[in-house]
């Protein structure tokens, strides 16, 4: 007889740790790569995922047995999973964190993969039986009456009523609970609609690569108000059938409803949404939707790319170029990126959609890797509005507006129209100066000076958040003589509400549409059509529709021009087209005002032409003579702790393994804002002609920064292609 051999599985856990825990398998308990299971840890249980059986563990020593298993399927199926093992040796990333980012909430916290029960409830009484006190009762009762197909207890609790008061008409016998009523799907009406395209819009649609013949990237570079979403949509009732998934990855959350209306419509309750601000049980109803294989239609932001989609058969990526797709802490991964990964690991097409694309996609498309896919007329009867370079120099500004921005702003909103007006600062204004004796206000915690917020009498720190009381004199000498300087979006928005006073002006900003369901009342006043003005930061230039928009006015357009970082130019001009393209998208012609103290400058020449694609070109002739990506790779390794002289000592130390044969290394150098939130924080910077090369000395560079005793308040990263280099 042959003597029994122990089976064991290898156990990745949601630590910042890069190690695999190896534990004995129980004769009871069938285990496979991607289930989540419960082990003991230390003196606790922890939940775990399993990354590989039957592996050899190190000898002489005795390990523990898991205790359960959580579910007797993966959590994550085999694709997922091969995605996630990439990207955590693509991004240096510890496997385990990186595993459980693909899981919501409750699962990371070991809860069991089913929803909670939501009991069905129908009326069955007459609201005179209940006694004269009951209100909300005869409320509730009276609303269920109203729902001849029952309703649960959700819904009931949505609609503004309680638990307790549910379970006071059961004891009553008025309500009786049901069997929820089976979902119709989609109706006939639905599915036969189809979005009706122009005649460039189809010539556009037919250069997309189809599902059936596998993986293909295409670059669809669509101008704004060109109908991107009509052919992402067009594109899924042509291509996707009932049977399949598809990814419709958005970079902000609050794109994500007018997106899912416009979704909805032709694909009705197949819209799924996945983003940070649900509830986790709603992102549990949609991760077990998704791993259960539904045919659903994912519509998320950066995370969605990373759920265990099993029969995906299209990703669409929306703003292609937005900064938001690359995760700023922790496991740094780019959506964008992942998603075209993830598209070749399922053998289906990827469309990446932007009027303004990355310089990384247009050089892959000019290189033949994707396939470039032009869309330069806008829908419809829409003309691309004009743009026009508004020297600001020696001109008196009223809150950061020229006198010819506010006599375009008035003749906009007398002709029935809308303004909308970009300041890239929230708050009031960036600096509180003392105009005696010259004291700036800075954070205590970061090399940074205080935001001041008018609405709220506070000095804030956008880095740390640091806050406090803002105060009339200056803190230093005493002086009445202590002003804001500078513009905010609180202090146009003052402005022009006294230059304008029979006329809303809307904020929007990340003050403003803090509370759940603002941007959606801010969204339905601007598509009223009613005379108004929109002040606001970067959130109003990321793909929001607002027809009745004719006039764009830019408070100040030279930020990037003179930034250390070189990307600040590429970023700087997609904003500022993709603000522009937000006037003129209705009938009316739209005007594109912007304010500068550096007209002649080429890029902003180039912008006045209102084409992207000649500065796309010749951003990319700089990048390549000073040979920055996308010609080379390129990655940063971070250090901070209490002393700055201690993050700069750890990469001094580590330089000679960062660099070697086709690696260079710049650095290290204190970080833009060296100090922030009391770190100290320096960087190396290392790129490369071999990106296998840059990966494997990357991977070699953590293991041997694991292996040193750094002191406890040393901490350090790696950003593999960085979207920041300051």
């Amino acid at each position: 007889m042959e003597p029994h051999v122990p089976r064991t599985a290898r156990i990745a856990l949601n630590r910042p740790i890069r190690r695999l825990f190896d534990y004995l398998v129980p004769d009871h308990i069938a285990l496979h790569p991607g289930q989540r299971v419960t082990v003991p840890f230390g003196r606790q249980s922890a939940t775990g995922l399993v990354v590989e059986t039957d592996a050899k563990p190190p000898e002489g020593i005795t390990l523990k047995p898991v205790r359960s298993a959580a579910e007797a399927w993966p959590a994550l199926p085999p694709e997922t999973f091969r995605l996630l093992s990439w990207a955590s040796d693509y991004y240096q990333h510890p496997l385990g964190e990186c595993l459980f980012t693909a899981l919501p909430p409750a699962l990371r916290r070991g809860r069991p993969a089913v929803e909670n029960a939501d009991p069905y409830w129908q009326a069955c009484g007459d609201p005179a039986l209940l006694p004269g006190n009951a209100t909300r009762q005869r409320e509730l009762l009276a609303w269920l009456n109203r729902q001849p197909g029952g309703a649960g207890s959700k819904q009931i609790v949505r609609a503004g009523f309680t638990q307790s008061q549910i379970r006071g008409l059961q004891e009553k016998e008025l309500i009786r609970e049901i069997t929820p009523p089976t979902p119709d799907g989609v109706t006939e009406e639905t599915r036969n609609r189809i979005p009706v395209l122009s005649p460039a819009q189809q010539e556009a649609a037919n250069q997309l690569p189809s599902p059936d013949n596998g993986f293909a990237t295409a670059l669809l570079f669509g101008i704004t108000g060109s109908g991107k979403t009509e052919l992402y949509l067009h594109y899924l009732k042509t291509h996707l059938d009932d049977r399949h998934q598809a990814l419709i990855l958005v970079p902000e959350i609050n794109l994500t409803p007018q997106t899912v209306a416009r979704f909805q419509f032709y694909f009705g309750p197949r819209i799924a949404v996945w983003h940070s601000a649900l509830k986790d049980s709603e992102r549990l109803s949609t991760w077990l939707r998704i791993r259960n294989g539904e045919p659903v239609i994912l519509i998320g932001t950066r995370s969605a790319v990373l759920l265990p989609f099993t029969d995906l058969k299209t990703i669409v990526v929306d703003e292609e170029h937005d900064s938001s797709y690359k995760q700023g802490e922790g496991f740094r991964y780019s959506g964008r990126d992942t998603a075209v990964y993830r598209a070749h690991l399922n053998n289906c097409p990827v469309i990446l959609g932007s009027a303004t694309p990355s310089m990384e996609s247009y050089h892959n498309a000019l290189s033949g890797k994707y396939r470039l896919v032009r869309l330069e007329e806008r829908a419809g009867n829409a003309k691309p509005p004009t743009i026009k370079l508004l020297d600001i120099r020696s001109r008196p500004l009223e809150g950061g507006l020229s006198r010819p921005a506010l006599q375009a702003i008035e003749k906009c909103l007398n002709a029935g129209q809308q303004a909308l007006v970009y300041v890239n600062r929230r708050g009031f204004a960036p600096v509180m100066m003392c105009f005696d004796c010259g004291h700036m206000v800075e954070c205590p915690r970061c090399d940074t000076r205080l935001t001041y917020h008018r609405r709220d009498r506070a000095m804030r720190c956008h880095h740390c958040d640091f806050q406090t009381a803002a105060t009339e004199r200056c803190p230093k000498c005493n002086s009445e003589s202590f002003k804001p300087v500078g513009q905010g979006t609180e202090r146009s928005e003052d402005v022009l509400a006294t230059q304008f006073p029979d006329f809303p002006v809307v904020r929007v900003d990340r003050d403003s549409t803090q509370r759940k369901g603002s941007i959606q009342g801010i969204l339905e006043t601007v598509n009223s059509g009613r005379p108004c003005i929109l002040v606001g930061t970067q959130m109003l230039a990321k793909g929001h529709d607002f027809p009745n928009v004719t006039l764009v006015v830019v408070v100040n357009a030279d930020g990037g021009l003179f930034s250390v970082d070189f990307r600040a130019p590429e970023q700087l001009i997609q904003t500022l087209l993709q603000v522009s393209g937000r006037a003129g998208r209705g009938e009316k012609t739209g005007e594109v005002l912007v304010q500068t103290c550096h007209s002649d400058h080429p890029l902003l020449q180039s912008l006045a032409a209102g084409y992207y694609l000649p500065v796309a070109d010749q951003l990319l002739a700089e990048r390549e003579t000073g040979q920055l990506p996308p010609y080379r790779a390129m990655a940063i390794l971070r250090a901070e702790s209490d002393i700055m002289s201690t993050s700069l000592k750890l990469l001094d130390d580590i330089k000679s393994k960062a660099s070697g044969s086709g690696i260079e290394s710049w650095g290290p150098l204190p970080a833009l804002i060296a100090r922030r939130a009391d770190r100290h924080r320096a960087q190396l910077i290392m790129v490369s002609n071999n990106r296998v090369r840059l990966n494997r000395q990357l991977a070699a560079l953590c293991q041997d920064l694991d292996r040193m005793r750094l002191p406890a308040d040393v901490k350090w990263a790696i950003d593999v292609d960085p979207l920041k280099t300051g």
